[in-house]
Protein backbone atom coordinates (compact mmCIF):
# COMPACT_ATOMS: atom_id res chain seq x y z
CA UNK A 1 0.00 0.00 0.00
CA UNK A 2 3.09 2.05 1.16
CA UNK A 3 4.36 1.84 -2.52
CA UNK A 4 0.93 2.64 -4.48
CA UNK A 5 1.10 5.44 -2.58
CA UNK A 6 4.68 6.54 -3.41
CA UNK A 7 3.90 5.86 -7.07
CA UNK A 8 1.09 7.49 -6.83
CA UNK A 9 2.17 10.74 -5.45
CA UNK A 10 5.11 10.28 -8.30
CA UNK A 11 2.88 10.92 -10.89
CA UNK A 12 0.96 13.56 -9.45
CA UNK A 13 4.44 15.01 -9.34
CA UNK A 14 5.20 14.23 -12.88
CA UNK A 15 1.89 15.66 -13.84
CA UNK A 16 2.67 18.91 -12.33
CA UNK A 17 5.81 18.77 -13.76
CA UNK A 18 4.45 18.73 -17.18
CA UNK A 19 1.98 20.92 -17.10
CA UNK A 20 4.32 23.38 -15.57
CA UNK A 21 7.05 23.04 -18.36
CA UNK A 22 4.28 23.21 -20.78
CA UNK A 23 2.99 26.82 -19.64
CA UNK A 24 6.40 27.97 -19.42
CA UNK A 25 7.37 26.97 -22.85
CA UNK A 26 4.22 28.72 -24.00
CA UNK A 27 5.09 31.62 -22.31
CA UNK A 28 8.92 31.79 -23.06
CA UNK A 29 7.23 30.75 -26.84
CA UNK A 30 5.00 33.98 -26.72
CA UNK A 31 7.52 36.02 -25.44
CA UNK A 32 10.30 35.41 -28.36
CA UNK A 33 7.55 36.11 -30.73
CA UNK A 34 6.66 39.35 -29.17
CA UNK A 35 10.42 40.10 -28.77
CA UNK A 36 11.21 38.95 -32.40
CA UNK A 37 8.20 41.52 -33.74
CA UNK A 38 10.10 44.22 -31.45
CA UNK A 39 13.56 43.90 -33.69
CA UNK A 40 11.71 43.73 -37.06
CA UNK A 41 11.94 39.92 -37.13
CA UNK A 42 8.67 39.53 -38.53
CA UNK A 43 9.41 36.15 -40.55
CA UNK A 44 10.90 35.16 -37.14
CA UNK A 45 7.64 35.86 -35.51
CA UNK A 46 5.35 34.43 -38.07
CA UNK A 47 7.33 31.29 -37.65
CA UNK A 48 7.64 31.35 -34.33
CA UNK A 49 3.24 31.77 -34.08
CA UNK A 50 2.97 29.25 -36.85
CA UNK A 51 4.79 26.43 -34.35
CA UNK A 52 2.32 27.52 -31.60
CA UNK A 53 -0.77 27.08 -33.99
CA UNK A 54 0.44 23.33 -35.26
CA UNK A 55 1.12 22.48 -31.83
CA UNK A 56 -1.99 24.69 -30.16
CA UNK A 57 -4.26 25.97 -32.95
CA UNK A 58 -6.34 28.19 -30.60
CA UNK A 59 -8.02 31.22 -30.64
CA UNK A 60 -4.74 33.00 -29.02
CA UNK A 61 -2.10 31.92 -31.30
CA UNK A 62 -4.21 32.64 -34.27
CA UNK A 63 -4.43 35.96 -33.06
CA UNK A 64 -0.28 36.21 -32.76
CA UNK A 65 -0.25 35.20 -35.90
CA UNK A 66 -2.24 37.69 -37.56
CA UNK A 67 -1.22 40.78 -35.84
CA UNK A 68 2.47 40.15 -36.36
CA UNK A 69 0.70 40.63 -40.02
CA UNK A 70 -0.35 44.04 -38.40
CA UNK A 71 2.58 45.09 -36.79
CA UNK A 72 5.07 44.72 -39.68
CA UNK A 73 6.25 48.14 -41.77
CA UNK A 74 3.56 48.10 -44.41
CA UNK A 75 0.30 45.87 -42.76
CA UNK A 76 -0.82 42.83 -44.51
CA UNK A 77 -4.55 43.02 -44.19
CA UNK A 78 -5.93 39.64 -46.16
CA UNK A 79 -3.65 37.98 -43.61
CA UNK A 80 -4.38 39.33 -40.61
CA UNK A 81 -7.79 39.25 -41.47
CA UNK A 82 -7.52 35.29 -42.59
CA UNK A 83 -5.70 34.69 -39.22
CA UNK A 84 -8.14 36.57 -36.90
CA UNK A 85 -11.11 34.80 -38.71
CA UNK A 86 -9.50 31.09 -38.13
CA UNK A 87 -8.71 32.42 -34.28
CA UNK A 88 -13.01 33.16 -34.26
CA UNK A 89 -13.90 29.43 -35.73
CA UNK A 90 -11.72 28.02 -32.81
CA UNK A 91 -13.30 30.41 -30.10
CA UNK A 92 -16.32 32.22 -31.43
CA UNK A 93 -16.57 34.49 -28.28
CA UNK A 94 -12.46 35.17 -28.71
CA UNK A 95 -11.87 39.21 -27.84
CA UNK A 96 -8.55 39.18 -29.03
CA UNK A 97 -9.60 38.04 -32.62
CA UNK A 98 -12.68 40.82 -32.32
CA UNK A 99 -10.53 43.49 -31.76
CA UNK A 100 -7.80 42.32 -34.50
CA UNK A 101 -10.50 42.46 -36.85
CA UNK A 102 -12.05 45.61 -35.85
CA UNK A 103 -7.89 47.35 -35.62
CA UNK A 104 -8.48 45.99 -39.17
CA UNK A 105 -11.34 48.39 -40.08
CA UNK A 106 -9.14 50.96 -38.09
CA UNK A 107 -6.00 50.65 -40.29
CA UNK A 108 -8.15 50.83 -43.68
CA UNK A 109 -9.01 54.14 -42.05
CA UNK A 110 -12.76 53.44 -40.81
CA UNK A 111 -12.97 54.68 -37.45
CA UNK A 112 -16.08 53.44 -36.57
CA UNK A 113 -13.59 50.42 -35.83
CA UNK A 114 -12.90 52.82 -32.02
CA UNK A 115 -16.06 52.54 -30.86
CA UNK A 116 -16.13 48.63 -32.07
CA UNK A 117 -12.97 48.39 -30.05
CA UNK A 118 -14.40 50.18 -26.89
CA UNK A 119 -17.70 47.47 -26.88
CA UNK A 120 -15.69 44.49 -27.33
CA UNK A 121 -13.18 46.09 -24.06
CA UNK A 122 -16.77 46.38 -22.07
CA UNK A 123 -18.23 42.82 -22.81
CA UNK A 124 -15.12 41.39 -21.60
CA UNK A 125 -16.26 43.27 -18.58
CA UNK A 126 -12.24 44.55 -18.77
CA UNK A 127 -11.10 41.27 -16.31
CA UNK A 128 -8.25 40.42 -18.95
CA UNK A 129 -5.48 42.73 -18.82
CA UNK A 130 -4.03 41.00 -22.32
CA UNK A 131 -7.68 42.09 -23.49
CA UNK A 132 -7.08 45.91 -22.12
CA UNK A 133 -3.86 45.69 -23.86
CA UNK A 134 -4.31 44.75 -27.39
CA UNK A 135 -6.92 46.99 -27.46
CA UNK A 136 -5.04 50.14 -26.68
CA UNK A 137 -2.29 48.73 -28.65
CA UNK A 138 -4.61 48.57 -31.88
CA UNK A 139 -5.77 51.99 -31.07
CA UNK A 140 -2.13 53.37 -31.11
CA UNK A 141 -1.08 51.38 -34.14
CA UNK A 142 -1.46 53.43 -37.11
CA UNK A 143 -0.28 56.94 -37.41
CA UNK A 144 -3.09 58.36 -39.15
CA UNK A 145 -5.57 56.08 -37.42
CA UNK A 146 -5.79 56.11 -33.84
CA UNK A 147 -7.80 57.04 -31.15
CA UNK A 148 -5.02 57.68 -28.09
CA UNK A 149 -7.55 59.07 -25.41
CA UNK A 150 -9.72 55.81 -25.75
CA UNK A 151 -6.02 53.78 -25.56
CA UNK A 152 -4.53 55.13 -22.38
CA UNK A 153 -7.25 54.57 -19.65
CA UNK A 154 -7.29 51.08 -21.29
CA UNK A 155 -3.19 51.37 -20.70
CA UNK A 156 -3.22 52.26 -17.03
CA UNK A 157 -6.12 49.30 -16.09
CA UNK A 158 -3.72 46.62 -18.00
CA UNK A 159 -0.79 47.78 -15.78
CA UNK A 160 -2.61 47.63 -12.54
CA UNK A 161 -4.22 43.98 -13.49
CA UNK A 162 -0.77 42.69 -14.69
CA UNK A 163 0.82 44.10 -11.19
CA UNK A 164 0.72 40.76 -9.39
CA UNK A 165 2.41 38.87 -12.13
CA UNK A 166 4.84 41.33 -12.73
CA UNK A 167 4.09 44.11 -15.72
CA UNK A 168 5.35 43.83 -19.24
CA UNK A 169 7.88 46.64 -20.50
CA UNK A 170 5.74 46.34 -23.73
CA UNK A 171 2.61 47.67 -22.02
CA UNK A 172 4.74 50.65 -20.35
CA UNK A 173 6.28 51.80 -24.03
CA UNK A 174 3.17 51.09 -25.73
CA UNK A 175 1.61 53.85 -23.35
CA UNK A 176 4.63 55.94 -24.22
CA UNK A 177 3.49 55.43 -27.63
CA UNK A 178 0.18 56.65 -26.86
CA UNK A 179 1.28 60.15 -25.16
CA UNK A 180 3.37 60.83 -28.36
CA UNK A 181 0.16 60.19 -30.53
CA UNK A 182 -0.97 63.03 -27.89
CA UNK A 183 1.81 65.22 -28.19
CA UNK A 184 2.30 65.17 -24.69
CA UNK A 185 6.48 63.96 -24.71
CA UNK A 186 6.92 64.40 -20.73
CA UNK A 187 4.34 61.67 -20.35
CA UNK A 188 5.27 59.53 -22.77
CA UNK A 189 8.97 60.01 -21.58
CA UNK A 190 7.58 59.29 -18.25
CA UNK A 191 6.40 56.21 -19.73
CA UNK A 192 9.20 54.95 -21.57
CA UNK A 193 11.66 55.33 -18.09
CA UNK A 194 9.30 53.21 -15.81
CA UNK A 195 9.64 50.65 -19.15
CA UNK A 196 13.41 50.69 -18.69
CA UNK A 197 14.26 48.91 -15.80
CA UNK A 198 11.75 46.34 -16.64
CA UNK A 199 12.95 45.53 -20.11
CA UNK A 200 15.05 42.63 -20.64
CA UNK A 201 16.61 44.38 -24.05
CA UNK A 202 16.90 48.11 -22.95
CA UNK A 203 17.85 48.63 -26.34
CA UNK A 204 14.40 49.11 -27.62
CA UNK A 205 13.19 51.49 -25.02
CA UNK A 206 16.59 53.66 -25.75
CA UNK A 207 15.63 53.86 -29.70
CA UNK A 208 11.84 54.83 -28.33
CA UNK A 209 13.60 57.74 -26.54
CA UNK A 210 15.96 58.32 -29.20
CA UNK A 211 12.91 58.75 -31.52
CA UNK A 212 10.91 60.67 -29.05
CA UNK A 213 13.73 63.17 -29.11
CA UNK A 214 13.73 63.32 -32.82
CA UNK A 215 10.06 64.15 -32.81
CA UNK A 216 10.67 67.04 -30.70
CA UNK A 217 13.71 68.40 -32.33
CA UNK A 218 15.85 67.53 -29.66
CA UNK A 219 18.63 66.26 -32.39
CA UNK A 220 21.64 65.73 -29.67
CA UNK A 221 19.54 63.95 -27.01
CA UNK A 222 18.09 61.99 -30.03
CA UNK A 223 21.11 60.83 -30.88
CA UNK A 224 22.89 59.69 -27.39
CA UNK A 225 20.24 57.55 -26.66
CA UNK A 226 20.31 56.07 -30.37
CA UNK A 227 23.73 55.51 -29.50
CA UNK A 228 22.61 53.82 -25.93
CA UNK A 229 20.39 51.51 -27.60
CA UNK A 230 23.41 50.40 -29.66
CA UNK A 231 25.46 50.30 -26.86
CA UNK A 232 23.63 47.82 -24.72
CA UNK A 233 22.85 45.41 -28.31
CA UNK A 234 24.46 46.05 -31.04
CA UNK A 235 22.12 43.47 -32.81
CA UNK A 236 18.66 45.66 -31.90
CA UNK A 237 18.01 46.45 -36.00
CA UNK A 238 15.17 49.24 -35.05
CA UNK A 239 18.12 51.52 -33.38
CA UNK A 240 19.61 51.61 -37.01
CA UNK A 241 16.64 52.29 -38.91
CA UNK A 242 16.12 55.18 -36.28
CA UNK A 243 20.03 56.18 -36.72
CA UNK A 244 19.60 55.73 -40.56
CA UNK A 245 16.11 58.62 -40.48
CA UNK A 246 18.55 60.81 -38.11
CA UNK A 247 21.51 60.68 -40.27
CA UNK A 248 18.66 61.46 -43.15
CA UNK A 249 17.77 64.27 -41.65
CA UNK A 250 21.19 65.84 -41.16
CA UNK A 251 21.70 64.64 -45.03
CA UNK A 252 24.76 62.84 -44.16
CA UNK A 253 23.75 59.85 -46.52
CA UNK A 254 26.99 58.02 -46.95
CA UNK A 255 26.38 57.53 -42.81
CA UNK A 256 22.27 56.85 -43.58
CA UNK A 257 23.34 54.04 -46.43
CA UNK A 258 25.49 52.24 -43.93
CA UNK A 259 23.08 52.36 -41.08
CA UNK A 260 20.86 50.53 -43.89
CA UNK A 261 23.63 47.96 -44.50
CA UNK A 262 23.50 47.28 -40.65
CA UNK A 263 19.54 47.44 -40.45
CA UNK A 264 19.73 44.97 -43.26
CA UNK A 265 22.11 42.63 -41.41
CA UNK A 266 20.21 42.77 -38.38
CA UNK A 267 16.43 42.49 -39.21
CA UNK A 268 15.56 39.40 -41.23
CA UNK A 269 14.65 38.17 -44.68
CA UNK A 270 11.06 39.10 -44.07
CA UNK A 271 9.67 40.39 -47.83
CA UNK A 272 7.95 42.89 -46.31
CA UNK A 273 10.67 44.04 -43.69
CA UNK A 274 12.91 44.18 -46.98
CA UNK A 275 10.03 46.15 -48.68
CA UNK A 276 10.86 48.71 -46.09
CA UNK A 277 14.31 48.95 -46.70
CA UNK A 278 13.85 49.36 -50.06
CA UNK A 279 11.87 52.37 -49.28
CA UNK A 280 14.24 53.60 -46.77
CA UNK A 281 16.97 53.68 -49.37
CA UNK A 282 14.84 55.59 -51.46
CA UNK A 283 14.27 58.16 -49.05
CA UNK A 284 18.00 58.06 -48.84
CA UNK A 285 18.34 58.70 -52.77
CA UNK A 286 19.84 55.54 -52.95
CA UNK A 287 18.25 54.30 -56.00
CA UNK A 288 21.00 51.47 -56.88
CA UNK A 289 20.21 49.91 -53.50
CA UNK A 290 16.81 50.65 -53.77
CA UNK A 291 15.86 49.15 -56.75
CA UNK A 292 18.12 45.38 -56.13
CA UNK A 293 16.61 45.14 -53.00
CA UNK A 294 13.11 45.45 -54.27
CA UNK A 295 13.82 43.45 -57.07
CA UNK A 296 14.43 40.65 -54.79
CA UNK A 297 10.82 40.57 -53.00
CA UNK A 298 8.81 42.11 -55.76
CA UNK A 299 7.06 38.98 -56.18
CA UNK A 300 6.90 37.45 -52.82
CA UNK A 301 4.68 40.53 -51.39
CA UNK A 302 1.24 41.47 -52.12
CA UNK A 303 0.83 44.67 -50.95
CA UNK A 304 0.38 47.05 -53.89
CA UNK A 305 2.97 49.87 -51.94
CA UNK A 306 5.21 47.42 -54.39
CA UNK A 307 3.91 49.43 -57.22
CA UNK A 308 4.17 52.34 -55.90
CA UNK A 309 8.19 51.97 -55.07
CA UNK A 310 8.69 50.81 -58.47
CA UNK A 311 7.24 54.18 -60.09
CA UNK A 312 9.59 56.27 -57.84
CA UNK A 313 12.34 54.25 -59.10
CA UNK A 314 11.40 54.08 -62.98
CA UNK A 315 10.19 57.97 -62.60
CA UNK A 316 13.85 58.52 -61.40
CA UNK A 317 15.71 56.45 -64.12
CA UNK A 318 13.33 58.92 -66.56
CA UNK A 319 11.12 56.38 -67.69
CA UNK A 320 7.71 57.77 -67.64
CA UNK A 321 5.25 55.25 -69.29
CA UNK A 322 6.26 52.38 -67.01
CA UNK A 323 6.04 54.88 -63.97
CA UNK A 324 2.69 56.09 -65.18
CA UNK A 325 1.66 51.64 -65.34
CA UNK A 326 3.14 50.89 -62.02
CA UNK A 327 1.62 53.90 -60.37
CA UNK A 328 -1.95 53.41 -61.91
CA UNK A 329 -1.75 49.80 -60.25
CA UNK A 330 -0.63 50.92 -56.91
CA UNK A 331 -3.77 53.91 -56.91
CA UNK A 332 -5.93 50.93 -58.39
CA UNK A 333 -5.05 48.49 -55.99
CA UNK A 334 -4.61 50.00 -52.73
CA UNK A 335 -7.35 51.63 -50.28
CA UNK A 336 -8.06 55.26 -50.86
CA UNK A 337 -6.49 56.09 -47.47
CA UNK A 338 -2.87 54.98 -48.43
CA UNK A 339 -2.50 57.33 -51.70
CA UNK A 340 -0.76 60.12 -50.36
CA UNK A 341 -0.32 63.74 -51.92
CA UNK A 342 3.64 63.12 -52.33
CA UNK A 343 1.59 60.03 -54.93
CA UNK A 344 -0.23 62.87 -56.45
CA UNK A 345 2.69 64.81 -57.04
CA UNK A 346 4.68 62.02 -58.54
CA UNK A 347 1.64 61.22 -60.83
CA UNK A 348 2.07 65.17 -61.82
CA UNK A 349 6.11 64.78 -62.88
CA UNK A 350 5.40 61.89 -64.74
CA UNK A 351 2.30 63.67 -66.76
CA UNK A 352 4.72 66.48 -67.13
CA UNK A 353 7.32 63.60 -68.19
CA UNK A 354 4.70 62.45 -70.79
CA UNK A 355 3.93 65.42 -71.77
CA UNK A 356 7.03 66.24 -72.84
CA UNK A 357 7.27 63.90 -75.85
CA UNK A 358 3.43 64.14 -76.32
CA UNK A 359 3.02 65.09 -80.32
CA UNK A 360 -0.95 65.45 -80.35
CA UNK A 361 -1.44 68.69 -79.15
CA UNK A 362 -5.17 67.84 -77.11
CA UNK A 363 -3.04 65.24 -75.31
CA UNK A 364 0.09 67.04 -74.45
CA UNK A 365 -2.35 69.79 -72.97
CA UNK A 366 -4.47 67.71 -70.91
CA UNK A 367 -1.19 66.12 -69.51
CA UNK A 368 0.33 69.47 -68.57
CA UNK A 369 -3.12 70.85 -67.07
CA UNK A 370 -3.07 67.16 -64.62
CA UNK A 371 0.47 67.90 -64.01
CA UNK A 372 0.25 71.33 -62.43
CA UNK A 373 -3.29 70.21 -60.93
CA UNK A 374 -1.56 66.90 -59.24
CA UNK A 375 2.03 68.70 -58.27
CA UNK A 376 -0.18 71.30 -56.51
CA UNK A 377 -2.12 69.16 -54.50
CA UNK A 378 1.57 67.90 -52.72
CA UNK A 379 2.58 71.44 -52.39
CA UNK A 380 -0.35 72.88 -50.85
CA UNK A 381 -0.12 69.50 -48.63
CA UNK A 382 3.27 70.84 -47.76
CA UNK A 383 4.65 67.18 -48.72
CA UNK A 384 8.86 67.61 -49.31
CA UNK A 385 9.51 63.83 -50.34
CA UNK A 386 10.92 65.26 -53.85
CA UNK A 387 11.87 68.72 -54.82
CA UNK A 388 8.74 69.49 -57.02
CA UNK A 389 10.19 72.37 -59.09
CA UNK A 390 13.45 71.35 -59.41
CA UNK A 391 11.98 68.14 -60.75
CA UNK A 392 10.16 69.77 -63.19
CA UNK A 393 12.92 71.95 -64.12
CA UNK A 394 15.08 68.68 -64.74
CA UNK A 395 11.67 67.28 -66.91
CA UNK A 396 11.94 70.39 -68.78
CA UNK A 397 15.63 70.25 -69.42
CA UNK A 398 15.10 67.28 -70.87
CA UNK A 399 16.48 65.15 -67.07
CA UNK A 400 20.09 63.68 -66.83
CA UNK A 401 19.40 59.72 -66.68
CA UNK A 402 22.32 57.75 -66.43
CA UNK A 403 21.97 55.77 -69.66
CA UNK A 404 22.41 59.41 -71.23
CA UNK A 405 25.25 59.73 -69.23
CA UNK A 406 26.83 56.56 -70.25
CA UNK A 407 26.43 57.17 -73.94
CA UNK A 408 28.16 60.61 -73.96
CA UNK A 409 31.34 61.68 -74.38
CA UNK A 410 33.82 59.69 -72.38
CA UNK A 411 37.70 59.39 -71.75
CA UNK A 412 40.23 57.09 -70.00
CA UNK A 413 40.35 58.70 -66.93
CA UNK A 414 36.45 58.90 -66.80
CA UNK A 415 36.31 55.19 -67.35
CA UNK A 416 38.83 54.99 -64.31
CA UNK A 417 37.17 57.15 -62.03
CA UNK A 418 33.36 55.10 -62.28
CA UNK A 419 35.66 52.15 -61.40
CA UNK A 420 36.80 53.56 -58.63
CA UNK A 421 33.28 55.12 -57.76
CA UNK A 422 31.28 52.38 -57.60
CA UNK A 423 33.90 50.32 -55.36
CA UNK A 424 33.80 52.97 -52.90
CA UNK A 425 30.71 55.28 -53.45
CA UNK A 426 31.61 57.56 -50.59
CA UNK A 427 34.76 58.63 -52.05
CA UNK A 428 34.07 62.21 -52.20
CA UNK A 429 37.71 62.82 -53.99
CA UNK A 430 37.02 60.54 -56.36
CA UNK A 431 33.72 61.75 -57.39
CA UNK A 432 34.95 65.41 -57.91
CA UNK A 433 37.38 63.82 -60.30
CA UNK A 434 34.65 62.30 -61.73
CA UNK A 435 32.04 65.29 -62.32
CA UNK A 436 35.37 67.34 -63.17
CA UNK A 437 36.17 65.21 -65.63
CA UNK A 438 32.90 64.93 -67.30
CA UNK A 439 32.83 68.51 -67.41
CA UNK A 440 36.11 68.50 -69.37
CA UNK A 441 34.58 66.13 -71.77
CA UNK A 442 31.56 67.99 -71.97
CA UNK A 443 29.32 65.02 -70.62
CA UNK A 444 26.80 67.76 -69.02
CA UNK A 445 24.56 64.63 -67.86
CA UNK A 446 27.56 62.42 -66.39
CA UNK A 447 28.74 66.10 -65.07
CA UNK A 448 25.08 66.90 -63.25
CA UNK A 449 24.59 63.44 -61.87
CA UNK A 450 28.17 63.46 -60.00
CA UNK A 451 27.72 66.77 -58.74
CA UNK A 452 24.40 65.15 -57.41
CA UNK A 453 25.79 62.65 -55.20
CA UNK A 454 28.26 64.61 -54.22
CA UNK A 455 25.42 66.98 -52.82
CA UNK A 456 24.13 64.01 -51.17
CA UNK A 457 27.24 63.04 -49.31
CA UNK A 458 28.10 67.14 -48.91
CA UNK A 459 24.92 68.94 -48.66
CA UNK A 460 26.42 71.75 -47.12
CA UNK A 461 29.67 72.29 -49.58
CA UNK A 462 28.60 74.87 -51.98
CA UNK A 463 30.61 74.73 -54.69
CA UNK A 464 28.82 71.28 -55.77
CA UNK A 465 25.53 73.19 -56.16
CA UNK A 466 27.88 75.93 -58.52
CA UNK A 467 29.04 73.40 -59.95
CA UNK A 468 25.66 71.77 -60.83
CA UNK A 469 24.31 74.56 -62.04
CA UNK A 470 27.01 75.64 -64.22
CA UNK A 471 26.23 72.07 -65.64
CA UNK A 472 22.63 72.30 -65.80
CA UNK A 473 23.62 75.68 -67.99
CA UNK A 474 25.84 73.88 -70.31
CA UNK A 475 23.46 71.42 -71.09
CA UNK A 476 20.29 74.06 -72.11
CA UNK A 477 18.37 73.41 -68.66
CA UNK A 478 18.23 77.26 -67.63
CA UNK A 479 15.66 76.39 -65.17
CA UNK A 480 17.31 73.39 -63.17
CA UNK A 481 20.38 75.52 -63.56
CA UNK A 482 18.67 78.41 -61.99
CA UNK A 483 17.46 76.80 -58.93
CA UNK A 484 21.09 75.05 -58.37
CA UNK A 485 22.49 78.56 -58.65
CA UNK A 486 19.93 79.60 -56.24
CA UNK A 487 20.88 76.97 -53.63
CA UNK A 488 24.89 78.10 -54.15
CA UNK A 489 23.84 80.98 -53.10
CA UNK A 490 21.96 79.94 -50.09
CA UNK A 491 24.32 77.63 -48.93
CA UNK A 492 27.49 79.79 -48.45
CA UNK A 493 28.12 80.94 -45.14
CA UNK A 494 29.05 84.20 -44.14
CA UNK A 495 32.47 83.45 -43.02
CA UNK A 496 32.63 81.73 -46.74
CA UNK A 497 31.82 84.65 -48.28
CA UNK A 498 34.73 86.54 -49.36
CA UNK A 499 36.40 83.36 -50.53
CA UNK A 500 33.37 82.92 -52.80
CA UNK A 501 33.11 86.40 -54.25
CA UNK A 502 33.73 86.14 -57.94
CA UNK A 503 31.33 83.04 -58.15
CA UNK A 504 28.81 84.28 -56.24
CA UNK A 505 28.92 87.21 -58.51
CA UNK A 506 28.44 84.89 -61.95
CA UNK A 507 25.80 82.88 -59.82
CA UNK A 508 23.64 86.21 -59.44
CA UNK A 509 24.45 87.19 -63.08
CA UNK A 510 23.54 83.69 -64.48
CA UNK A 511 20.10 83.99 -62.82
CA UNK A 512 19.04 87.26 -63.51
CA UNK A 513 20.33 86.86 -67.11
CA UNK A 514 18.05 83.76 -67.51
CA UNK A 515 15.45 85.78 -65.44
CA UNK A 516 15.73 88.81 -67.30
CA UNK A 517 12.47 88.42 -69.15
CA UNK A 518 9.89 86.50 -67.26
CA UNK A 519 10.75 88.25 -64.14
CA UNK A 520 12.67 91.75 -64.57
CA UNK A 521 11.99 92.56 -60.96
CA UNK A 522 14.61 89.51 -59.96
CA UNK A 523 16.93 90.11 -62.58
CA UNK A 524 17.65 94.08 -61.29
CA UNK A 525 17.83 92.71 -57.54
CA UNK A 526 20.40 89.89 -58.76
CA UNK A 527 22.79 91.97 -61.14
CA UNK A 528 22.72 94.37 -58.89
CA UNK A 529 24.20 92.09 -56.33
CA UNK A 530 26.22 90.64 -58.93
CA UNK A 531 28.10 94.30 -59.36
CA UNK A 532 28.00 95.22 -55.63
CA UNK A 533 30.28 91.32 -55.20
CA UNK A 534 32.39 92.46 -58.18
CA UNK A 535 32.61 95.52 -59.69
CA UNK A 536 34.93 94.84 -62.59
CA UNK A 537 32.60 92.21 -64.23
CA UNK A 538 31.55 93.76 -67.78
CA UNK A 539 28.72 91.33 -68.49
CA UNK A 540 27.21 92.03 -65.32
CA UNK A 541 27.70 95.74 -65.75
CA UNK A 542 26.32 95.39 -68.90
CA UNK A 543 23.03 93.70 -68.40
CA UNK A 544 22.59 96.02 -65.05
CA UNK A 545 23.06 99.47 -68.08
CA UNK A 546 21.28 97.13 -69.88
CA UNK A 547 17.91 96.66 -67.69
CA UNK A 548 17.74 99.57 -65.58
CA UNK A 549 17.41 101.71 -68.81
Amino acid sequence: MKDIMIMNVKKIAFGAAVVFFTNFAYAQTLQDGINSIDSDKYAQAKNNFSQMISSAPTAENYFYLGNTFLRQGEPDFAKATENFNKGLAADNKSFLNKIGLATVKLGKGDKSAVAEIQKIVADSKEKDAEVLFRAAEALTLFENNNAPDVAIPYLNKAIEKAEKKGVPAYYYYTLGDAYRLKRIPGDAMTAYDKALPLAKNKASVYTRMGTLWMAAQQWKLAKDNIDKAIAVDATYAPAYKALAAYDIKYQENAKATQDLINYTKYADEDPYTQLEISKLYFTNEDYANSKTTLDKVFDKVDDPIKFKLRAYQLYAEGNYAEAKQNMDTFVSQADKSRVQPADQGLQGLIAAGLAKTETDAAKKSALTSESQQKIAIAKAAKDETLKWDMELAKIAGGGASQASADSGPTSPEIEALKKQTAANPQDTDALFKLATAYQDAKNWNGAVLTWQKMINLLPDWAPAYYSQGYSYQQSGNNDAAKLSYEKFISTVKPAEMEANKQTLAYAYFAVAYMEKESNPAKAKEYVAKSVQLDPTYEDAVKLNSEINK
